[in-house]
């Protein structure tokens, strides 16, 4: 079922769509989810008699209404279902959107590619350092060498990241 210009409840939707997101912005509390609903509404919209339009106003009104306050509701019980007290390892993780771990997978991707070009021991030194968590000291005995020695690669791998990853 598409749109077409002459389609009723398109000519109602479109009529009365800034009032309905001003009713509903209120109820649900941001302007953007009150957008949301105005949408889903539309989609299920189905006039009860179209040759009315103050009826179907006054449909339309009542449909964000009701559905309002169901997202209201909704909102309430996930807050309770979930405690103040619930420890930072109980909450629920933050995965980020597709196009955030797209970059993210991107960027490993560089520094790996970077990292294959280093010397060895500058790998070695930058991949204890930044992703084993070793000490400065730690690494120093490990590669056998000073302790400076360790600071110099890491700054070096570090000025040739910054180069190759803008």
């Amino acid at each position: 079922m598409g749109i077409r210009e002459d389609d009723r409840r398109y000519a109602v939707y479109a009529a009365h769509r800034s009032d309905l997101i001003r009713y509903a912005t209120p109820i649900v509390g941001s302007r953007e989810e009150a957008e949301d609903l105005v949408q889903e509404v539309f989609i299920k919209f189905v006039p009860e008699d179209a040759a009315t339009p103050q009826k179907l106003k006054a449909y339309l009104f009542r449909m964000v209404r009701n559905l309002a306050l169901d997202v209201r509701r909704r909102q309430k019980r996930d807050l309770r279902a979930r405690p103040e007290d619930t420890p930072w390892w109980g909450l629920p993780l933050d995965v980020g959107t597709p196009e955030e771990n797209a970059l993210f997978c991107d960027q490993v991707r560089q520094v790996e590619a970077i990292l294959s070009t280093m010397p060895e021991q500058t790998r070695l030194a930058v991949e204890m350092h930044r992703f084993g968590g070793y000490r400065m000291e730690d690494i120093a005995s490990h590669l056998d060498i000073s302790v400076a020695g360790v600071h110099r690669l890491i700054k070096a791998a570090i000025v040739e990241f910054a180069k190759k990853m803008g």
